[in-house]
């Protein structure tokens, strides 16, 4: 580091003993040594800047320290995690959707959406939430962990058939084949017509969702931590009033 101290960023004592540093050089007298506390004062001040500028993704970590530990996406399988915001809101609405059923009957399943289902154990840690997934790092969520490929859409556990009354899906591509499989593994998953469903996928994918699976827009929109080209929306097959900005519905 550069040290080149003038008298406009040294503390008080020290510009009054830089003062006194010059008026004995014109004297051509030696320049009398500091103090042992202006010494302190100088080492203090030469310790500050040599400190790193604060790190902004540091400071954002410190903010959302309520937040839960993610696992690092993995591009190669097509994982961008929720920003902080839309996690938050995706798991408080599905807390409210478990709360307005008994408790038997409030078992969610997150198929592809690893970081709902951390913000929502975050949230609530007895919620029953089981994760369907193709990345087996989340193995690490026990018995809450099952592996999921979407190419294989029924190929699961009978024990999850007809299981849930609230089922998120955020499925991995765009495709109309991909939106058509993960449609076929939620009415496996659904226990009933009446269940709750919840869809984040491509604004593009709006005419196949009401479709497949009779899902609407809503008005909120969510946004990714890896700010992403394509325009994402949430799809639910009721309405949330006026939660989630409600629905957007075409005038």
């Amino acid at each position: 580091m550069e040290q080149n101290l003038s008298a406009q960023i040294l503390p008080n004592s020290l510009s009054n003993h830089q003062d006194d540093v010059v008026a004995a050089a014109d004297d051509d007298d030696p320049p009398p040594p500091l103090s042992l506390q202006a010494l302190e004062a100088l080492k203090e001040f030469l310790a500050e800047q040599s400190q790193p500028l604060p790190d902004a993704a540091a400071e954002s970590r410190a903010a959302d320290s309520a937040a839960p530990a993610l696992i690092s996406e993995d591009w190669r399988l097509s994982q961008f995690w929720y920003d902080p915001h839309t996690a938050e809101t995706l798991a408080q609405e599905v807390l409210t959707l478990c709360n307005s059923l008994p408790d038997s009957a409030a078992r969610v399943a997150c198929v592809a959406c690893p970081s709902l289902y951390a913000y929502l154990k975050n949230n609530d840690s007895d919620v029953p939430v089981q994760l369907l997934e193709y990345d087996k790092r989340f193995e690490q969520y026990g018995s809450d962990f099952t592996f999921y490929d979407y190419n294989r859409p029924e190929d699961l556990p009978l024990e999850l058939k007809h299981a849930f009354e609230i089922v998120v899906a955020d499925p991995p591509y765009l495709s109309r084949e991909c939106l058509e499989k993960v449609a076929q593994t939620v009415s496996f998953l659904a226990r009933s017509e009446k269940s709750y469903l919840l869809l984040l996928t491509g604004a593009v994918q709006k005419e196949r969702a009401a479709e497949l699976m009779g899902l609407h827009p809503c008005g909120f929109r969510p946004q990714h931590s890896s700010k992403l080209g394509n325009e994402f929306r949430l799809f639910t097959n009721y309405d949330p009033a006026m939660r989630l900005e409600g629905w957007d519905v075409e005038k």
